[in-house]
């Protein structure tokens, strides 16, 4: 048979039950990188909860919790130049909460979402096309100095909207840049026209540094030509007074003639294939005479 538990020992049962139950209304758990702000009956309290374990706290009390961490939002506009071109640009925010704000927020927009959508997006896309205005032509947005001032004049402007409103920026970076189609293809024309006079400028410079080459190879190929001439012209000129000086010897002293008669008559014996040899005793300048044949 089945016991029946008696009934006071089911009420410290229910009793831990319900302290259980309602203990936990008395404190608040805050995840990492949030805030929580409560409200009373629809009423938004001022004061928001740090992230951690939050006690005591009011049971009554619904609780809203923000993320605020750093965040990135990504907008995409045409912005239109003083030409009256329009440009489309992508664009990131990068943003956070502030979370001692979180009240604020909640009171006027509701939740993070929400203030995005009606405080971050109109602004960022006035300013863009404020900012865009002043640019004198639409190619100029992809000039490096264009960029960083629209960088830095978007995230200005937009920091002193949003601060006071509890949204913190702190960059706001241009992704990319999209001209109009036939200004694309324009500046690709330019930009092959800009490459082939380069390319005609290097062949120029090609072709001048060959010219100096070949130029160079001439002059080189000149002076030792004019070295070799001059060399020439001084052993000619050394042979010349040789010749000289042998003619004024001769002229001086006619026994050099003898002598030199002499030298070659003695070369001419140590020849094996000589023979026989005639001098002229009666001629004042005696010279050797080769024979004339083997039969003499």
């Amino acid at each position: 048979m089945s016991q029946k538990i008696p009934f006071t020992k089911i009420i410290p049962v229910i009793i831990l039950f319900v302290l259980f139950a309602i203990g936990s209304r008395f404190w608040v758990s805050v995840p990492a990188g949030h805030v929580a702000v409560g409200t009373l009956f629809g009423a938004v309290q001022p004061d928001a909860y740090n992230e951690g374990l939050n006690i005591p706290v009011n049971p009554l009390l619904k609780f809203h919790k923000f993320d605020v961490r750093q965040k990135t939002h990504k907008e995409t506009a045409q912005v239109p130049s003083q030409d009256q071109l329009q440009t489309k640009m992508d664009v990131s925010v990068q943003y956070r909460l502030n979370g001692a704000m979180a009240s604020n927020i909640l009171k006027e927009t509701g939740s993070i979402d929400n203030m995005i959508e009606v405080q971050l997006k109109p602004k960022l896309r006035s300013l863009l096309r404020e900012q865009g205005k002043t640019i004198k032509r639409a190619e100029d947005f992809f000039l490096e100095e264009t960029q960083e001032k629209l960088e830095i004049g978007l995230t200005d402007a937009l920091s002193e909207y949003l601060e006071p409103k509890g949204i913190l920026v702190s960059a706001v970076l241009i992704r990319d840049i999209s001209l109009p189609q036939f200004i694309t293809k324009a500046i690709e024309a330019k930009k092959e026209r800009e490459q082939e006079v380069e390319k005609q400028k290097a062949e120029l410079e090609r072709y001048k540094t060959e010219q100096q080459q070949l130029i160079a190879a001439a002059e080189a190929e000149r002076k030792a030509a004019e070295e070799e001439a001059q060399k020439r012209r001084v052993l000619a000129d050394a042979q010349a007074y040789e010749i000289e000086k042998i003619n004024t010897a001769i002229g001086n002293n006619p026994n050099y003639v003898k002598l030199q008669s002499l030298e070659a008559l003695k070369a001419i014996s140590k020849d094996p294939a000589s023979k026989i040899y005639f001098i002229d005793g009666d001629s004042p300048q005696p010279l050797p005479l080769m024979h004339l044949s083997d039969k003499q």
